[in-house]
């Protein structure tokens, strides 16, 4: 999952350049491996532009404790699995300044709102980012200890350098290069993504994170849609 970000394509988009008959599938939502492994019921989606083939996929992996719905908007469900995780990036920020529950809340929501942009500027169906695949992956990784994109913002509020960060994980925090992707694809797509654009200088440009809160409470008062 992800974007590339030479090309600015979603998986989907280059599995289908390279193989041509394929019908890809994509499977996300609020599944954190931790608790599926323990057996804690799970809700995911699987989604294509083939419903045989989403439905195949969905039949395949429901078990016991995981449910899997079927989608037709691929586009939606990729966006929201892969920069859900640059917002949460930001939720680990918010959570390491100690800036409480109020701050995190509307963060996710306009953190959302982000997405929703996005995805509707890439033809997305903007109701695909209240289901599993927006709202859903986007609280279980903005809250869950054992994200690691939750990490990388939680450690860089206390201090600590990115390359340190990523260093010590056990694994790739992915938002980290999406938001190298989402700042571009906002930057073509011309979409106004300002909790996205500080995250970036927090990663890439050594803002201080206070300051960059400190910048999105200053923007210009607006309407909240949109």
């Amino acid at each position: 999952k992800g974007i590339e970000q030479k090309t600015l394509k979603r998986m989907s988009e280059i599995i289908k350049e390279k193989f041509v008959s394929a019908k890809p599938v994509v499977l996300a939502g609020p599944g954190i491996p931790y608790d599926m492994v323990a057996g804690s019921p799970t809700s995911l989606v699987a989604a294509s532009d083939d419903q045989k083939a989403a439905t195949l996929i969905q039949e395949i992996f429901s078990f016991e404790n995981l449910r899997v719905y079927s989608h037709s908007d691929v586009v939606g469900v990729e966006l929201g699995g892969a920069l859900k995780n640059v917002i949460a990036i930001a939720a680990g920020i918010c959570d390491g300044l100690g800036l409480g529950i109020n701050a995190k809340a509307a963060l996710l929501t306009r953190g959302l709102a982000e997405i929703s942009r996005l995805g509707i500027a890439l033809n997305a169906n903007p109701l695909t980012f209240a289901g599993l695949s927006g709202m859903g992956d986007l609280i279980v990784t903005a809250f869950s200890p054992h994200s690691r994109n939750w990490q990388v913002g939680n450690q860089l509020a206390k201090g600590k350098r990115l390359k340190a960060i990523l260093d010590s994980l056990l694994g790739i925090a992915e938002g980290v290069e999406t938001t190298k992707a989402a700042i571009g694809l906002a930057n073509k797509l011309r979409v106004e993504m300002p909790l996205t654009a500080e995250v970036n200088k927090i990663l890439f440009e050594d803002s201080d994170p206070k300051e960059s809160i400190s910048r999105l409470l200053k923007r210009r008062l607006k309407s909240e849609l949109w």
